[in-house]
């Protein structure tokens, strides 16, 4: 099988689909590798780096030629994959419900699309899943940007001059992203407390050392969706939680929020009149951004500044660490395949559970059940 990489040309999109490591795990399974040149530079792999993994370098239209998979970061405009083989594979993230075009654009050419994001959250899955790899670096980027920000230290310091209190930060939304923004804040010092809509989290914010701040007077309310994402909530409920938030965020310094929804705009956790009952020079990352923010007047890439307090938020906060973005990307890639690999007969046969789920096109068709219902 010949599989290709092409190199990156969504906008702020520094990561790469594969390394010289996964390079070398797919030659080993008999595969040919073919890498754009100049694919990994902003992800600090040169090109001869993948040279001596075994891979070919290369102009697009010459790496693709022939391909029967196609690997990428974000999926490829079609119209760079006229030279792969009909019903070539292309494994990548698709966006599918914000971008219905590209994928009937894809169905259109003939080529099998097969969406990351939509990768099953199960138990033999874990290894494959890029939104927990991806989350699980931004969660941790998130902080960090915020501490640069933040015009004060993070952890209490004692000094002959008198004591630095430590800085409080508040963390809305507990999946992948969050946990690792509570970790990293506690690993800096922070008094951490965090909130999620889902009563499961409660136990997992506590084991990381940090306060759970939960609506206690709504009953019966779990917000636990398909896959482990949150759903949408009754609007008591969400009066319970703003009266709550309101409170309890105009203490904090610092507030990362997480929250997404698979298929919809971000919901807004943070109004104007939240962050402006915060004190000056605090801080607030909306990790949301990207998907309308979770921040009510929160800009990807800029820093917003209203009552005193700075809102930041990153279009592709992961891409903020493009090497090890890329490596955990590329081996999701690699266990996905690999494990449906068939080397006697040249392809990959994926199988119902998974290969259903992250099937978007086929046969000159869109074939996924989520995007047709």
């Amino acid at each position: 099988m010949r599989i290709a990489i092409l190199k990156e040309r969504a906008a702020g999109e520094s990561r790469v689909a594969i390394t010289p490591e996964t390079v070398k795990k797919f030659a080993a399974l008999g595969a040919t590798l073919a890498v754009e040149s100049g694919a990994g530079v902003a992800a600090s792999i040169a090109d001869a780096d993948y040279k001596d993994a075994g891979a070919e370098i290369g102009a697009a239209d010459k790496v693709v030629a022939g391909a029967d998979i196609v690997l990428g970061v974000q999926a490829p405009d079609v119209a760079l994959l006229k030279g792969a083989n009909a019903g070539a594979m292309v494994a990548a993230t698709f966006d599918p419900f914000m971008q219905k075009g590209r994928v009937e654009a894809y169905a259109k050419a003939g080529l099998e699309a097969l969406s990351m994001e939509f990768m099953p959250r199960i138990t033999r899955a874990q290894s494959m899943d890029v939104l927990s790899s991806q989350s699980n670096l931004a969660g941790y980027k998130a902080v960090l940007t915020a501490a640069n920000i933040y015009g004060r230290a993070f952890p209490m310091m004692m000094t002959a001059a008198g004591t630095v209190s430590a800085a409080r930060a508040f963390i809305m939304g507990v999946g992948v992203a969050g946990l690792q923004a509570i970790a990293t804040a506690k690993r800096l010092g922070a008094q951490v407390s965090a909130t999620d809509v889902r009563s499961a989290t409660k136990e997992q914010i506590q084991s990381l050392g940090a306060k759970a701040i939960f609506v206690e007077s709504v009953e019966g309310i779990e917000g636990e969706g398909s896959g482990g994402y949150a759903t949408e909530m009754s609007d008591e409920y969400k009066a319970a939680q703003a009266e709550l938030v309101s409170s309890h965020i105009a203490k904090q310094d610092i507030v990362i929020t997480t929250a997404l929804i698979p298929g919809r705009a971000a919901p807004v956790l943070i109004t104007d009149a939240q962050i402006a009952s915060m004190k000056p020079g605090s801080v607030i990352f909306d990790l949301a951004v990207a998907q309308g923010g979770n921040v009510e007047g929160s800009k990807p890439d800029e820093v917003v500044e209203r009552h005193g307090v700075k809102i930041v938020g990153y279009s592709n906060t992961a891409g903020h660490l493009a090497a090890d973005a890329s490596a955990l990307f590329s081996r999701n890639l690699f266990n996905f395949l690999s494990a449906f690999w068939d080397k006697e007969a040249g392809k990959v046969e994926l199988d119902e559970e998974i290969g259903d789920a992250v099937r978007l096109t086929q046969g000159g068709k869109v074939v996924n059940e989520r995007l047709q219902g």
